[in-house]
Formats: structure tokens, C-alpha cells, sequence
């Protein structure tokens, strides 16, 4: 009976071809300007690391003296740790894994002649980075924890950089220059990039590319290597307040993996007792109830990542959708309303309501599909141009294969819901009135 139903409605949409476009039309652009905006939003909000994200927390002290004046517009300064934090929470090891870091930018030197050197940007972390956040090796692997305590000039490069260095990425045991110092590469990455990087400085671009080195914290504070992002201090005396190891400046980034909701309240309970520590002994100033941490999830939320204007431009999307779906509404009534003779007819000759409703029905599908193939091609359009913006999310601007059901989804969805009035008051005619009239 369906395929029936399917026949009539492609004779119908046959008959009034240029009707037909323009509801095809209308709901391929409302379907292609929304699900343009939805990917953005989709991509932007996704979990980093499916499977791992639910066990990863970020924990957060507040070293911050009360007179301490933040401005509401800049970066929080809890939101990194001191280095004797840091280490104090590396040294406590109350984690599954635990690790420091934070961002840099080096000089790379190709080993190769006639190339050029680039600008890498990398991480400075601890031994357990790797076995933290599962990252996969191609060749070789991680540094050990006696490299971190030894300051060992050591390197994990990712695939892309050391091809770029080496031309092959199979170079572990090789020497890699960046920067002033020569490093023994240990390890390369293989396709590692999650999305966000939310493991990043917060003042950081959170959706660029992925680290393409990796190297010893330790190393990173003994050279005293650049480090990018938010490097804040508090101390009147000025080189208390800018050195790396001191406690008056806040520039490391912690994570720590906890299997257990166990595992979660007790550190929870030794974040504040450390707090409560740091405070009798005078240099936290702050109750200790502040101590704070965040699940990866959640962390993302704190941080706000998707920017005021994706979020507008997506209602202003759906709102162009509502319009076209109205503007359907009002062209599938003018038609069906027109068929009054048609479908008097047809339950003259034994119909029953739900038949013609059922019919009517497969026809608003139809549309929604023609639409949604239409609105597919629009969204990709869309994507395309958000792509070669300069915003740092536009690269991941892709649909995945749930998206791409999802836009025929929304599609005959939205038709079918526009298609659902105008059948209705349809099947409403009398067909005694329509016969008397013929």
C-alpha cells in the first residue's frame, strides 16, 4: 500500500513541477543553512577522546592573594598551576596517570639540505603524558620518569614534523635541533590531533593544530624555553612574579586520570586538604573549599569554548528554517486543498481518512528528501566557506556519517511535520459538498 502512496504523490509532484521546486527549494536552503551551523556547533562541542574523556580531570587551586584584581575579560589564573603545585600533585601521585604541561613554540632545523626552517608548536609535559591521554606511537615511545628527573634532552616528535625534519618518519635514535639544542628523538606520533585540545592554555587557540613535538618539562624550565599562553603573576617583586619555579606565577596545565567515583572523592578531599595546608602555612590566602576539579566534559563548559557568534548564527539558521517550513506549510495547503475534487473522489469510492493522510503524507516525505539532498549539497557549500575562514575551528568544519543521516533526518522531519496541518484540514473536506460541486 506504501508503494502506492509513493506513486500517487510522484504523479502529483509531477503535475505542478515549478510548485514542487519551490517547496524543494525552500527546504533545502533552510536544511542546508541549519545543518551548516549544526556541524560547526557539533565539531566544536564533541568529546576529545571518546572512551577515555569520562575518567580525565583537571584539578585547580587558587594561589591568588585577596587584593588580587582579575579583569573579567582576560584568562583566569587558576585556571593553570604553580610549579610547586604541580609538583606537589605529581609528587602526591593520588592518580591512575598524572602529568604537567604546557605549551611552546620552537625553531626546527631540518636535517636535510635546501629546506627551510619552521616554527613547531609543541608541548613541555611530563613522562605519563603519553600513557594519560593513550596517545599511539608509530615508532619507538615515551620518555621514562628518570629522563624527567634527569632533565634528559630528549624528544617525541609527531609523523608530520619528522618527516619534515628527516624526510621518513622511522627516526628514532636520531638527533632533532629545535631551538638552540639538539634533542634524541625517542619516539614519533602517530595521527594524534584531539578536538578541542583541551588539555591547552585556555588563551591558546583550542581548535589548532596538533603538537608536533613533545619534550620534558624539566628540560623546559632548566633551559628556560619560550612558553606560549597565559603566564600570570602576582608578587610585587617582579622576578618572583616571573620566574617558572617560583610560586607567584601560575603558567602549568595538570591532568590526572581516575577510574572510580572512589578515586574521584578522594581527590577531591586531598585537593582541599592540600589547600587547607598551603593556607596554614601562609601562602594560600583563599578558603580551601576553593580547590575545584573538573571532568573533561565539564571542563570544556567552564572554558566556553564555542564563541558568541556560532552560537547566534546557529538560531538565526533554525529561525530561517522555521520560515521556510511556515512557507511550506502554506504551499502544501494551497495544493491539497486544490485536490478537494481528487480526493472527494477518492473516498466517494471507499477511502478512509487515515488512507488520504497517508498519502498526503508520503508526498510531503518525498519532498523532504528531494530537500534534503538539496540542503546536503547547500550544507557542504556551507562548510566549505566556513572552512576558508580564518577562525581557528574552521578545519574541522566536516560532517561526519552521523551528521550526513541527520540532514535527511531533518529534512523529512521538518517536511513532514509542515505536511501535517494541510493533510489534516484535507481530510477534513466533505466529500458531499466536492461531488455536488463536479
Amino acid at each position: 500500500m506504501f508503494a502506492y502512496y509513493l506513486d500517487l504523490a510522484l504523479r502529483s509532484l509531477r503535475r505542478n513541477k515549478v510548485l514542487t521546486a519551490l517547496m524543494v527549494l525552500a527546504i533545502g536552503l533552510g536544511i542546508g543553512a541549519s545543518m551548516t551551523m549544526i556541524t560547526v556547533l557539533h565539531v566544536m562541542t564533541q568529546d576529545p577522546l571518546p572512551g577515555r574523556s569520562a575518567q580525565l580531570y583537571t584539578p585547580h587551586l587558587d594561589p591568588l592573594p585577596l587584593d588580587y584584581a582579575h579583569g573579567g575579560n582576560g584568562p583566569d589564573p587558576t585556571d593553570n598551576l604553580t610549579w610547586p603545585d604541580a609538583m606537589a600533585l605529581l609528587r602526591a601521585h593520588r592518580g591512575v596517570h598524572q602529568a604537567a604541561m604546557a605549551g611552546g613554540t620552537l625553531l626546527a632545523l631540518p636535517v636535510q639540505s635546501g629546506l627551510q626552517a619552521f616554527y613547531a608548536a609543541g608541548r613541555y609535559t611530563t613522562a605519563d603524558f603519553f600513557a594519560l591521554f593513550g596517545v599511539p606511537f608509530e615508532y619507538g615511545a615515551g620518555w621514562s620518569a628518570a629522563d624527567d628527573a634527569a632533565g634528559a634532552h630528549v624528544v617525541v616528535l609527531s609523523d608530520d614534523v619528522a618527516r619534515k625534519l628527516f624526510g621518513r618518519a622511522d627516526v628514532v635514535g636520531r638527533t632533532a635541533r629545535l631551538g638552540e639544542l639538539d634533542y634524541r628523538v625517542v619516539g614519533v606520533v602517530a595521527g594524534w590531533d584531539p578536538a578541542p585540545q583541551f588539555y591547552a592554555d585556555n588563551t591558546g587557540s583550542q581548535f589548532s593544530d596538533t603538537d608536533t613535538f613533545f619534550l620534558p618539562l624539566s628540560v623546559a624550565v632548566n633551559e628556560d624555553l619560550p612558553v606560549s599562553g597565559n603566564q600570570s603573576g602576582w608578587s610585587e617583586d617582579e622576578k618572583a612574579g616571573s620566574s617558572k619555579r617560583g610560586d607567584a606565577m601560575s603558567w602549568l596545565q595538570f591532568w590526572v586520570r581516575l577510574d572510580t567515583p572512589a578515586q574521584v572523592a578522594d581527590y577531591q578531599r586531598y585537593l582541599v586538604n592540600y589547600a587547607a595546608q598551603q593556607k596554614a602555612l601562609g601562602r594560600f590566602q583563599r578558603p580551601p573549599t576553593t580547590a575545584a576539579l573538573f571532568g573533561l566534559m565539564d571542563w570544556l563548559d567552564h572554558r566556553h569554548l564555542v564563541p558568541n557568534d556560532v552560537a547566534l548564527q546557529l538560531w538565526l539558521a533554525l529561525g530561517f528554517l522555521l520560515v521556510c517550513m511556515v512557507n511550506i506549510v502554506a504551499l502544501l495547503l494551497a495544493k491539497f486543498l486544490r485536490r478537494s475534487g481528487e480526493i472527494s473522489v477518492r473516498r466517494a469510492l471507499g477511502a478512509r481518512r487515515r488512507d488520504i493522510f497517508m498519502q498526503l503524507g508520503a508526498e510531503a516525505a518525498l519532498i523532504g528528501v528531494a530537500g534534503g539532498t538539496l540542503g546536503l549539497a547547500i550544507a557542504q557549500l556551507g562548510l566549505w566557506s566556513v572552512r576558508h575562514r580564518p577562525d581557528d575551528y574552521a578545519r574541522l568544519a566536516q560532517m561526519d556519517p552521523a551528521m550526513l543521516a541527520g540532514t535527511f533526518v531533518l529534512a523529512v522531519l521538518a517536511s513532514v511535520l509542515a505536511g501535517l496541518l494541510p493533510a489534516w484540514r484535507a481530510c477534513r473536506v466533505a466529500p458531499a459538498l466536492q461531488l455536488k460541486a463536479l
